[in-house]
């Protein structure tokens, strides 16, 4: 399976994920023939099965035959646009009828096109393409809009949309979450003195360098406001936590960015608050930012260029 794009600008090109959903093998192996060596193609015989495969192979555009046994193609459509996790996936209805009212209810739930039975090979290459082309030119837009056009990571929109899926994750697996806030010491100071545009280029450094800091392609970070960043660490404990917070502070420090009127020292420097929590059903994310950033208030009464965990 393709891995999530770790960049936070434009996706990279690829393969489309394209899932085939019908009770009938013979019809899950004519459409895979159509696409083989060409898109990365998974399937399912039932719904219940196609809704559990969407959430984890996340498919950029679902063939979904309307007449399946137990859950019908509708109530499967139904499910996927009602969770967050698979509603941008698109669905194109596969039917052996030609009914308007039919097409009517499944444009009118979601879907993107119908194909028609018996499957015409041309017809259907073509409408599929189409509809992957425009899928990676959403995808394309919304990842501009959860880009911050100065520094070139995230936006707060950007955490707003992957933290709440981060976070069911986690219960999911009962494994700890962390979360880092981060503001850079003196900044308006730093910016009466030195200008906004040096200012905007000492951020731009600065989360470069946080970017660098946490490499695994689960975590993520973001521009929350002003010179205030946040990053987000699924499957870290508090201690590891801990020492990557410490990591990027150290790291901002020896960028050796001059900050002539720093109480803490001649360059720019930043502090950190640190929370983590095995979450469940009765935690909430936004308390959990809430409390990090309690932590980081707690760094700028202590001194700043430092970090302060939550105990």
């Amino acid at each position: 399976m393709v891995s999530e794009n770790q960049s936070y600008g434009l996706e990279v090109d690829r393969r489309g994920r394209i899932l085939l959903v019908d009770d009938l093998q013979v019809n899950i192996v004519i459409l895979s023939q159509l696409f083989k060596g060409q898109h990365e193609v998974a399937f399912a015989l039932n719904g219940e099965k196609a809704v559990e495969l969407c959430r984890s192979f996340k498919p950029d555009l679902i063939l979904l035959d309307i007449e399946m046994p137990y859950m019908s193609g509708f109530e499967v459509c139904e499910q996927l646009k009602a969770d967050n996790l698979t509603k941008d996936s698109a669905i194109i209805f596969v039917s052996a009828h030609h009914d308007e009212e039919i097409e009517a209810k499944g444009f009118e739930m979601g879907a993107v096109d119908f194909i028609h039975k018996p499957i015409n090979a041309t017809i259907t290459k073509a409408r599929v393409e189409n509809q992957l082309l425009l899928k990676k030119q959403t995808d394309t837009l919304r990842s501009l809009v959860m880009l911050d056009s100065l520094t070139g990571i995230g936006n707060r929109h950007h955490v707003e949309r992957r933290l709440p899926e981060a976070w069911r994750n986690s219960i999911r697996l009962h494994s700890p979450i962390s979360i880092l806030m981060l503001d850079v010491d003196y900044f308006k100071r730093y910016n009466d003195i030195y200008g906004h545009q040096e200012g905007d280029k000492a951020l731009t450094r600065i989360a470069q360098v946080i970017a660098n800091t946490i490499r695994r392609p689960y975590d993520f970070c973001a521009r929350y406001g002003g010179e205030e960043f946040i990053c987000v660490l699924p499957d870290t404990d508090m201690n590891g936590a801990q020492v990557l917070a410490q990591q990027i502070v150290d790291a901002v420090r020896e960028l050796h960015i001059p900050h002539s009127d720093s109480d803490v020292s001649e360059y720019v420097t930043i502090c950190a608050g640190v929370s983590s929590i095995i979450p469940d059903q009765t935690s909430d994310w936004e308390r959990e930012i809430e409390s990090a950033d309690k932590q980081l208030y707690l760094a700028k009464e202590h001194g700043r260029d430092r970090i302060e965990p939550a105990i």
